[in-house]
């Protein structure tokens, strides 16, 4: 089924010029994004939002981390939480700090997490790895029963969702149009810097396959 984003109570905008009804641009941003910030509440009714890496696989989010992780434990013991992306895009520079603004594109994502077990967990948690470094699950030694052991993948179903994106200059008021105060865009974007090796090993290698795709991607 496909699912469209915006369709609940919690998900409606005020600003409806900025929400976006399109899952197809959801999962563009998803795809483009690395970082999530997760939302939940701890036992004690303490609320807490972390940032945390993450891929889109299908339909659902990927979240990983240690058995160990009060937020892992938490969000996949199937309590509600909240996923929020956001791509920094530009700053909108107006003449009144009132219609000042950003060039942005945002998800939040509202459901909860299910538990990845067996012979698809090492499959997913290759898929998360990819996301972030395009195919460098290839590149590097499998997971051991250890280590997989110690790591709890939770999945977040894209059922109820919301897309919000801000384009263009800056909204001027009317009373401002004549103003001899610069107006504009200033467009910001994520940049990869020179790779640094760890150790004098990888310091006598060729740089992967990996990173000098992170490097085209984001150059």
């Amino acid at each position: 089924m496909k699912r469209q984003p915006g369709s609940t109570e919690k998900t409606k905008n005020r600003r409806v010029d900025r929400e976006i009804q399109d899952y197809e641009i959801l999962k563009e941003i998803l795809d483009e994004s690395l970082v999530c910030h997760v939302g939940f509440v701890d036992e004690n009714n303490q609320p807490f939002v972390l940032p945390m890496g993450f891929a889109r696989f299908e339909d659902s989010i990927l979240l990983h981390g240690s058995t160990g992780s009060r937020l892992m434990r938490r969000i996949s013991s199937g309590i509600p939480i909240c996923i929020e992306v956001t791509l920094l895009d530009g700053l909108v520079l107006a003449k009144s700090s009132f219609e000042s603004s950003m060039n942005y594109r945002s998800v939040v994502i509202f459901g909860k997490g299910e538990i990845i077990e067996g012979e698809q967990k090492d499959f997913l948690l290759n898929k998360l790895t990819d996301h972030l470094a395009p195919g460098r699950s290839s590149e590097i030694r499998k997971s051991t029963k250890k280590e997989l052991a110690a790591t709890l993948l939770v999945s977040v179903p894209l059922i109820e969702t919301s897309v919000k994106i801000r384009t263009g200059p800056p909204k001027e008021a009317e009373s401002d149009l004549d103003s001899q105060v610069w107006s504009g865009q200033v467009p910001f974007r994520l940049v990869a810097q020179n790779p640094i090796p760890s150790d004098e090993i990888s310091k006598n290698l060729n740089l992967p396959k990996s990173v000098n795709q992170l490097k085209q991607i984001y150059n």
